[in-house]
């Protein structure tokens, strides 16, 4: 083993960049005091989102003022390490759209089967994004609007 990936802290409001080290199931590195006291002395936990983790050679997408330690990975966590982190596919995208149209199209029914069924708008606001007035207006007949939210 050498070092095969580089641990990293996201700074705060920075797009999420790399994999998130729980994302990418146990490493064997994760375990060694080197890590975990490193991660102590910047006060995350390693189930932090703002803990992330690239391989090696992608050192260029690490911010220039986050903290990074070099750890060693396994062949099989290299690997595992490269799959979380390369870009989702246009297809896997597009999926995700349809799936997102058709779970949005039929909104107002699911709206009104959870308001009848006894959960509150401002619950159902909670749960799904939706305005609030979105909701109102979903029980109130045609003139709904889309959802904003």
């Amino acid at each position: 083993m050498s070092d095969d990936a580089l641990l990293f802290v996201l700074p705060e409001r920075h797009p999420r960049l790399g994999a998130a080290l729980a994302a990418v199931g146990e490493l064997e590195c994760a375990g060694t005091p080197a890590v975990r006291g490193w991660l102590q002395a910047h006060g995350v936990p390693a189930s932090s989102e703002y803990v992330r983790i690239v391989p090696a050679g992608a050192e260029v997408l690490i911010p220039e003022d986050a903290e990074r330690l070099p750890v060693p990975l396994s062949e099989e966590e290299t690997v595992r390490v490269e799959h979380a982190c390369a870009p989702p596919s246009v297809t896997d995208i597009e999926s995700e759209l349809l799936t997102f149209r058709d779970t949005t199209q039929d909104w107002r029914s699911l709206v009104h089967r959870a308001l009848t069924s006894g959960i509150p708008a401002p619950r159902i606001a909670q749960l799904t994004g939706l305005d609030p007035q979105d909701i109102v207006q979903a029980v109130g007949g045609p003139s709904a609007a889309e959802p904003t939210g």
